[in-house]
């Protein structure tokens, strides 16, 4: 009988640090890869004189674990997890289980936890945030599966996620493909803030004329703040100052301005979609990636759609204060973009039954991962409050955010709009705002048109029932 604690298929840089984690906190490994020369380089180098062997085959690799077998496969998602799956599956008993850590979609998820759970075995979707360093140090994690499974595993993440004041950075986050789900709205939420940083950046050079180091002084600012405080402000802040070794210029500023996304911020839009669930600052950030890598168009058409004049020039603030109408824009809309993931994770616990802890999954979110920010106290506060909370903006200390920090949007959002400078995210943010807080929204006429033409029928405000009107004689 074999005696690893934790056995990992799949030798990438993520697979490589989530092993040294896992042996780090006392968990002896057996690693397996498809070919065995990316094994054997591992071993000899940064897997050397770890508590940590390698495998020649899956069947090698099954017989050196403990029961019941605790296996992590980091392979890219889709068919591939499928193959895997299909290739080990036949050499486990009955309560081995297997983890998949890659950013799967959720709904593959779901099938395949019914699939092992119908052969007694057990499945685990757990998204993995934090990137390679995250990994290595300690991750943000979110394990979905059923109860059994995750109580299997319960005492190896926990030692191997990040750690903040009220704990570890990973719980329970409900059956089927919740954990993936909620990587997947968090990868949303990350994209979304990505974008408003962005063109934080475009506007502080556009407008503002400032280089990189002088950007960078905002952002340092902006990280001293609860409202921006993160790891997305920090890094940006490190990219700003960065120089280009072959130039000595910024080195952001030779960078091909074409962002590549690798799925889950489509899945996020996709879902909230087909749940019914407006996320437009998420939606502007993918498709502002998507416009990006449009760039042989761009080019052309910049020659042949003109720029707005110049006008009166449009004040960004002081940067000493660091640019306040700018970091209100900014905060307003990253509490938006939050709230719009929470909100979706919100009707995606209610149609599938996940009964997902919104003040959990904001306590796991507060370390290793990508969008960890210090503002992840203040949604752990607000659900912890009211866990049936509709949107984080309707959260006393939320609101009060907003009101302060919507005119400072409204001047940014209207500024660049006369400029010619394009702030997708922003601009969606401050719609989205508007469109929330109107007691009364133009789809009545929607409703008449739709009437008009298709005989859709109509509700009226004062007499119950649906209604059609013969609109054209």
């Amino acid at each position: 009988m074999g005696t690893a604690h934790f056995g990992l298929i799949g030798l990438g840089v993520m697979g490589e640090n989530l092993v040294l984690n896992a042996e780090r906190n006392g968990f002896s490994s057996v690693v397996y890869n498809r070919t065995y020369a990316k094994t054997e380089a591992f071993l000899q180098g940064r897997g050397a004189g770890k508590d940590i062997v390698g495998a020649r085959t899956l069947e090698e690799f099954v017989a050196t674990l403990e029961r019941p077998r605790r296996i992590l496969m980091m392979v890219k998602a889709g068919q591939p997890v499928d193959d895997t799956i299909a290739s080990i599956s036949p050499l486990l008993e009955e309560g081995d289980l297997l983890i998949d850590g890659g950013n799967s979609l959720y709904t593959d998820t779901e099938r395949r936890v019914a699939e092992l759970e119908s052969k007694s075995f057990g499945y685990i979707g757990m998204g993995v945030s934090g990137g390679a360093k995250g990994a290595l140090e300690g991750p943000s994690m979110m394990p979905g599966g059923t109860r059994t499974a995750y109580d299997a595993i319960e005492s190896l993440v926990r030692k191997m996620a990040a750690q903040v004041d009220d704990g570890p950075c990973v719980t329970y986050i409900g059956p089927g493909g919740a954990g993936h789900f909620v990587k997947t709205v968090h990868n949303g939420i990350e994209y979304g803030i990505e974008q408003i940083l962005a063109e934080a950046y475009d506007l502080m050079k556009r407008v503002g004329g400032m280089d990189g180091d002088a950007m960078a002084d905002v952002l340092a600012h902006w990280n001293t703040t609860e409202e921006l405080a993160s790891f997305l402000v920090e890094i940006t802040e490190v990219c700003l100052r960065t120089k280009d070794p072959a130039g000595g210029g910024d080195l952001v500023e030779v960078i091909v301005d074409a962002a590549g996304q690798k799925g889950t911020g489509l899945w996020t839009v996709v879902s909230a979609l087909e749940m019914g669930v407006p996320v437009p600052t998420i939606y502007a950030a993918l498709n502002a990636r998507v416009l990006s890598s449009l760039r042989p168009e761009r080019l052309a058409a910049e020659a042949v759609i003109a720029a707005p004049p110049a006008g009166g020039a449009m004040d960004l603030g002081d940067p000493a204060a660091g640019l306040p109408p700018l970091m209100d824009a900014c905060i307003a809309a990253c509490i938006v973009s939050y709230g719009q993931g929470m909100a979706l994770l919100q009707e995606a616990s209610r149609l599938h039954d996940y009964a997902l802890d919104f003040a959990a999954i904001g306590q796991i979110w507060k370390g290793g991962c990508i969008i960890r920010a210090r503002l992840l106290q203040r949604i752990q506060n607000a659900y912890t409050a009211d866990p049936a909370l509709p949107n984080l903006m309707l959260d006393p200390w939320f609101a009060e955010q907003i009101n302060r920090r919507l005119p400072g949007l409204r001047r940014i959002v209207a500024g660049a709009a006369m400029a010619g400078i394009p702030v997708p995210c922003l601009s969606s943010t401050l719609d989205y705002i508007d469109s929330y807080r109107s007691g009364r929204l133009p789809q009545n006429l929607v409703q008449a048109m739709r009437d008009c033409f298709g005989s859709h029928t109509y509700e009226r405000l004062d007499q119950p029932g649906a209604f059609h009107t013969e609109w054209i004689s």
